[in-house]
């Protein structure tokens, strides 16, 4: 269900150098058509690009010592062409009129002018302490900045088209002889819809509902960044009972806390026990008694499938999602209890800073409980781009969770589910026939339609919405990395992104490419009664790659 993480941008040049050269005779044409336009972007936001310039220059001192930058060239492309519009291939032609970026997608400039202007603020969404254990300010520590404001001005529906979206008929000729292979199975269902005006250009059964698999995890990320913002962080923290010697280690659900003694970025429990030590020492307390708070969480752990290699029992608190070896990501046996594990090896972390604990067991943090130190995980879009990316289970069923916290319903599987469906609601998106019953797709009973998954990515690419921008930037690339890093390794090959879902007798596939005539199209297949995965996954990518090769007027 899952792979290993996104890889660096260096470790994939030579891959990309591969597919730019056989793609750029069709993407310099593109390239050359959408000129105006992005001169046109590049002198409405030329003022405010050369204050942001001024407040951060000695931070970008740094920047322009890096390859491919050109600052004073068309420095507009925007994020969505670059990391959503024109896909990676297409980043890779005008990377020198975009200057660097990130491998989350996000360009360094953005990050750098953040540090430079010294935002210190932030938000934490309305949550608090009566509410959820990973408010920062139950926590009593800073709250976590917000992302950079874009410098750049983003392509989407107000912009002119360069040329006319494919017709429904030219489409049909194409996609309708690929839908009909027998690899597909009995039923199946899809949709294409241009991004720019939201028009559905092509249909068939797009209103049946079928079994999604891991394209769910699509609506999962949707709703939670619309409930609580791309900025949002958890956080682990540690608190002390008032009168007594009870430490208190509480979990804020952060599904990507590591005990790991390399962090790589994320939440780490070594460092939140170095931390809580050092503030026990100054109150003078060697020993304690150490106790561990999941109450975040309700109901059952346990996911309908049982217990499964994909997924550990879902907990507020758990260390690298319970696994039993040094993965990442991927199948592999989890512990019966993620809650004491992390209890345990936090334990571990005191002792080897000099605090002896007793052996930890299950409490409940007080209201009254002072603060010692806290944790936050990376903002919520590097979360969801990575549950994207690697189809990750357990980061699905965790924002699930924390959206139902964040919406005030009960934050089990019943409720984080219902969190769901409510969001897409509020965001007016097409529900009929829809059914959520986790947030990862691995529950056979969930229902989606084509219709909602195109939809779900139209809104993602909405220049109104920037903060459901992730959802784009997460979806894995032809050929590179997460669940298509081994498929495409044709012409479509950094040109489709895509989220992949795959059970017994069900294929899917959802995402974006980018037409011979540079417009970015969102497309769901869903498949159901096939025997085959390979063989079905095969002729989804035949389809995909059809699109991507389509001028279709």
């Amino acid at each position: 269900m899952v792979v290993p993480e996104l890889r660096p941008w260096r470790a994939a040049r030579p891959h990309v150098t591969r597919v730019a050269n056989a793609v750029r005779p069709r993407l310099a044409r593109a390239a050359g058509t959408v000129r105006p336009h992005l001169e046109r972007a590049g002198n409405a936001v030329r003022p405010g690009l050369r204050r942001a310039t001024a407040a951060a220059k000695p931070q970008l001192a740094r920047v322009r010592t890096v390859r491919f930058t050109r600052p004073e060239s068309v420095g507009t492309w925007p994020f969505a062409a670059g990391a959503a519009v024109a896909g990676l291939a297409l980043a890779v032609t005008v990377a020198t009129a975009a200057g660097p970026w990130d491998s989350s997608g996000q360009r360094t400039a953005e990050k750098d002018r953040a540090v430079a202007l010294e935002r210190t603020g932030g938000t934490d969404h309305g949550r608090n302490s009566g509410t959820s254990g990973s408010s920062g300010a139950a926590a009593g520590v800073p709250r976590p900045a917000p992302s950079a404001a874009s410098v750049l001005v983003g392509l989407g529906r107000a912009t002119t088209a360069v040329r006319p979206s494919p017709t429904g008929t030219v489409l049909a000729g194409v996609l309708d002889p690929l839908l009909r292979d027998a690899a597909l199975g009995a039923r199946h269902s899809a949709a294409v819809v241009d991004v720019a005006s939201g028009r559905r250009l092509y249909g068939t059964g797009a209103g049946d509902a079928l079994t999604p698999a891991s394209t769910t995890k699509i609506a999962t990320a949707v709703a939670a960044l619309s409930a609580m913002g791309a900025d949002h962080r958890l956080t682990t923290r540690t608190v002390l009972e008032p009168g007594t010697k009870e430490l208190v280690l509480v979990g804020g659900g952060d599904p990507t806390l590591t005990a790991r003694a390399k962090a790589e970025g994320w939440a780490s429990l070594k460092v939140l026990a170095d931390r809580t030590a050092e503030a026990l020492k100054k109150r003078g307390l060697k020993e304690v008694t150490l106790s561990y708070d999941g109450s975040l969480y309700a109901g059952p752990a346990l996911h309908r499938i049982g217990v499964n290699v994909n997924l550990a029992p879902v907990s507020a608190l758990v260390a690298d999602e319970g696994r039993t070896d040094d993965s990442t990501s991927g199948p592999v046996r989890r512990v019966p209890d993620p809650a004491a594990d992390a209890a345990g090896k936090f334990a571990a972390f005191l002792k080897s800073d000099g605090v002896r604990t007793t052996a930890p067991g299950p409490s409940k943090a007080t209201g009254k409980a002072e603060d010692v130190a806290a944790v936050s995980s990376p903002p919520l879009s590097a979360l969801v781009e990575r549950m994207l990316t690697n189809s990750d289970n357990d980061i699905a069923e965790a924002l699930a969770r924390q959206t139902a916290v964040a919406t005030g319903k009960r934050a089990s599987f019943d409720g984080g589910a219902s969190a769901i469906a409510a969001q897409l609601k509020k965001l007016q998106l097409p529900l009929k026939g829809a059914r959520f019953h986790d947030g990862s797709g691995l529950d056979r009973n969930d229902r989606l339609t084509a219709d909602l998954l195109t939809s779900l990515l139209v809104e993602a690419g909405d220049p109104a919405r920037p903060e459901l921008r992730p959802v784009l930037t997460g979806l894995p690339v032809a050929g590179f990395t997460g669940t298509l890093t081994s498929r495409y390794n044709g012409g479509a090959a950094g040109v489709v992104r895509a989220k992949t879902g795959t059970l017994t007798g069900v294929n899917t596939l959802a995402g974006t490419v980018v037409d011979q005539d540079g417009r970015l199209l969102a497309f769901a297949f869903l498949a159901s009664d096939t025997t085959s995965p390979a063989a079905a996954q095969s002729a989804l990518d035949r389809t995909a790659t059809a699109l991507a090769a389509c001028g279709c007027h």
